[in-house]
């Protein structure tokens, strides 16, 4: 006789066991319509599932979080089935939800085109309003491997042998059409809604491995309502506008070439603005009382198995060896992160209580691996520097280094031009170094620095780093994405491993807490961002020409040298358009190169010494005196945390 807790403490008792949607219909007819699953203990279940002892019941509607992953994965199944209806002999392999939408990977001899989206979609909205309940079967792995070896699904098949003795196998048939799900699923493909489409296709090696055979994929995107949708394909189209690739080779900022894949090219204008943002966060460490060093980029491989890294970061890690040095010393490793280089500066003679918190910064250049699928303009590269940095600390000021490091991301964050930004704890991952009694130490102290600092976070389970749990630390852009840049870690791990020591007030050797944090991430990755973000065009200090000086007439051209000769003198960053061509011209030109500001000089200009300033794409200008421009222009272009 169940006895069913619901959200606001009421309890319901029953006979017997009971299904969910037996729950919903003793509860009202209106919760009866709406639910589309239920959280059963905190479990996500299908409605259909018996609860067969005392639990807690959570109904999951459609305006709840958790539907968008139910719809998405659902719409997955249902473009399955519609794919296999159209195209015979076509087979399923694997469809998950992932953000914003869906995919579901394909083995055809003709890989899809985006011109078979219409069919496509079509026979889609057929199942819908078919509207075949979702069956959750329980079978035997014999019984699975019979069923699609039968029909000719060997990746199901290999699927299914692959998975784990034991494990319980589940099946989900929508009418006739049947798929390996372990769930759970809404009530029927009705629930999938009319607010889906299909965006691109692309090629996916199956499970990952370029070894395997070459599978076509189908991506689409899946809300709850149309106006969800049309909000979501606005901001893609958005997007494609503010594309970092495109507007990079507009501004001539940055190219990316096969020979060097996953690296950047970056040209003078590009650099300004890489030097721009590095030189501010230079200043901002300098501010914060971080101690700046600098470490070499090729390692013996001994410090990363000493570190843990080549155990549990090996296969993201680029190698080298050396062959005129014996045995021991013949393999390298590029290194992928700071952390233990600093563990070693730590390590330099006989550290003290007194020098603790030692805050030590480096604007490190990594290498990491990343497929070339992956790869991804200078957003998702393989060569990257990282606004790294790494608090030797003891136990007790964790917490107030949590709060120091906060105020400083929040305030680099707001200059940056992002005024609001959430937070993710990610605890343990499955595979990590240290027992469990150093990882409950470790997310215990996080949890506490959380609540000192007034940090409110949601939880991210398992997706800590190897070493330690971390706050992660998620941007939202202008057109409403977000962006997990800024990281804080805690670390007992490495500093046990690499033997770190301090001497304490008692005189006794301790171990120091070591704390990763970065505030960009890496510089490639924000500066990506930050050009979406503005779509190229800067506030005036962070952009990479401030100033262009142009003519209009041949004869304004002395002047215009000395206008910008004196703009340079204020510190502005000028160039010069001495062309003949019409100003029109030259407006349109410097338009598409996102120059902040234009200066107009013709004959009257060049006879008062003065200048037309105009705000570029606009058509606002106003007349200033030469000095008066400088200043006025300079004290703009002034970076936030000097101007304070």
């Amino acid at each position: 006789m169940p006895a069913i807790t619901l959200p606001d403490g009421s309890v319901r008792s029953f006979d017997g066991p009971v299904t969910g949607t037996a729950i919903a219909q003793a509860i009202g007819p209106g919760l009866a319509k709406a639910a589309l699953a239920m959280q059963v203990d905190g479990a996500l279940m299908d409605l259909s599932r018996p609860i067969e002892a005392d639990a807690s019941v959570r109904f999951i509607t459609r305006r709840d979080p958790e539907a968008l992953d139910l719809i998405r994965h659902d719409t997955a199944h249902v473009l399955a089935e519609a794919v296999q209806a159209l195209y015979p002999g076509t087979q399923v392999t694997i469809g998950p939800s992932i953000e914003n939408g869906f995919y579901y990977d394909f083995a055809r001899n003709e890989p899809f085109t985006p011109e078979d989206f219409g069919a496509i979609e079509a026979k889609m909205r057929e199942i819908i309003q078919r509207n075949a309940s979702f069956e959750r079967i329980v079978t035997s792995r014999h019984e699975a491997i019979a069923l699609f070896a039968e029909k000719g699904e060997k990746y199901k098949v290999e699927l299914i042998q692959d998975l784990p003795q034991g494990e319980t196998i589940t099946l989900y048939k929508q009418g006739d059409w049947v798929d390996l799900c372990r769930g759970p699923h809404m009530r029927g493909t009705g629930d999938v809604g009319t607010a889906f489409k299909l965006m691109k296709v692309a090629g996916a090696y199956w499970r990952g491995d370029h070894r395997n055979a070459m599978l076509s994929r189908i991506y689409g995107t899946a809300w709850r309502d149309q106006k969800e949708l049309d909000a979501y394909l606005l901001q893609i189209e958005e997007a494609e506008k503010r594309d970092h690739r495109k507007i990079g080779k507009e501004m001539g900022l940055f190219h990316l070439e096969e020979a060097a894949v996953g690296s950047v090219f970056w040209h003078p204008k590009g650099w300004k603005l890489y030097r721009t943002v590095e030189d501010y966060m230079r200043r901002r460490l300098d501010e914060g009382a971080y101690q700046e060093v600098k470490t070499p980029q090729v390692l013996d491989r001994r410090l990363w198995e000493a570190s843990g890294h080549w155990e549990n970061y090996r296969k993201n890690m680029f190698m080298a060896t050396v062959e005129d040095q014996d045995e021991a010393h013949r393999a390298l490793a590029l290194k992928p992160m700071n952390c233990p280089c600093h563990v070693l500066i730590f390590n330099q003679g006989l550290r003290s209580y007194r020098e603790l918190p030692l805050r030590m910064a480096e604007f490190g250049a990594c290498h990491r691996y990343e497929p070339s699928g992956a790869l991804h303009g200078i957003m998702r590269v393989r060569a990257f520097t990282q606004d790294d940095a790494h608090i030797f600390c003891e136990e007790h000021q964790i917490a107030a280094e949590a709060v120091r490091f906060t105020e400083l991301l929040s305030s680099v964050y707001r200059d940056l031009g992002f005024e609001s930004f959430r937070v993710k704890f990610s605890d343990r991952p499955e595979q990590r170094a240290g027992d469990d009694g150093i990882w409950d130490r470790a997310e215990g102290a996080l949890h506490e620095a959380c609540k000192i600092a007034g940090v409110e976070y949601e939880m991210n389970p398992g997706e800590g780093a190897f070493y330690g749990p971390k706050l992660e630390f998620v941007l939202r852009d202008a057109i409403g994405r977000d962006w997990q840049c800024g990281t804080f870690q805690v670390d007992f791990v490495l500093p046990e491993r690499l033997d770190a020591q301090y001497v304490a007030e008692d005189g006794g050797r301790k171990r120091p807490v070591m704390l990763h944090r970065a505030i960009l991430g890496s510089f490639e990755r924000f500066l990506g961002i930050l050009i979406e973000q503005y779509a190229g065009r800067f506030p005036l200090w962070l952009a990479p020409v401030q100033v262009v000086v142009a003519t209009i007439v041949d004869e304004a051209a002395p002047f215009a040298e000395e206008a910008a000769a004196a703009l340079r003198a204020a510190g502005l960053r000028v160039e010069t358009d001495l062309r003949n061509e019409k100003i029109n011209r030259k407006v349109v030109d410097h338009i598409e190169q996102r120059v902040p500001v234009l200066v107009v000089i013709g004959r009257r200009e060049a006879e008062e010494r003065s200048l037309v300033l105009r705000r570029l794409p606009g058509r606002e200008q106003v007349t200033l005196p030469l000095a008066e421009a400088a200043a006025s222009l300079a004290a703009e272009a002034t970076p936030p945390d000097l101007a304070r």
